[in-house]
């Protein structure tokens, strides 16, 4: 039988406030789809659904502020939360979220792609190029043009040339 933490982990008070937050915001966009109309309405459910996670969270919530902080805060933050990999990462997610629109999807996620293969690898630059090229091909098809999904278009012409192709293909010049 486990004994009981008496101490909070690194970031978990933190953490467990920003799940409250998005939480309520959630229930507040629920509320939103319909409001208290009846229990069968558009947002009943996710009403319900997003009521349970903002209990129970506060249910945690509470029960963090009963436990101590933990000791060698910024020592244990550094390596069980925000390790170098991690902030790392994040910094070439939020590089990608803030290109995409300007590069397009092609460019900005084979970019991203092969930046994210090659930092986990480990500087294997290669292998890292190839994934990325065989993985925005595969993704593309898929997307792109067997579900049609409209994807930023950013600095290639993709509408222009997928209808030269269709031109091409169905015998117009």
């Amino acid at each position: 039988m486990s004994t009981p933490q008496t101490t909070r982990r690194p970031g978990e008070l933190v953490f467990t406030i920003l799940l409250l937050a998005a939480s309520t915001f959630m229930l507040w966009q629920a509320y939103a789809i319909s409001g208290f109309e009846s229990l069968s309405s558009a947002g009943a459910f996710p009403m319900a659904m997003t009521a349970i996670m903002v209990g129970s969270i506060a249910y945690v919530l509470a029960k963090l502020f009963r436990r101590a902080a933990p000791a060698h805060l910024v020592l244990r933050l550094k390596t069980e939360i925000m390790p170098r990999t991690v902030v790392v990462f994040s910094v070439i997610i939020v590089a990608y979220s803030l290109v995409l629109e300007t590069l397009g999807f092609v460019i900005a996620s084979f970019v991203f792609l092969l930046v994210s293969i090659w930092f986990l690898e480990g500087g294997r630059f290669k292998r890292a190029l190839l994934f990325s090229v065989v993985s925005i091909v595969c993704v593309y098809i898929v997307f792109r043009l067997i579900f049609q999904v409209v994807l930023p278009e950013g600095l290639i012409p993709e509408r222009e040339i997928i209808a030269a192709i269709q031109d091409l293909l169905a015998g117009r010049h």
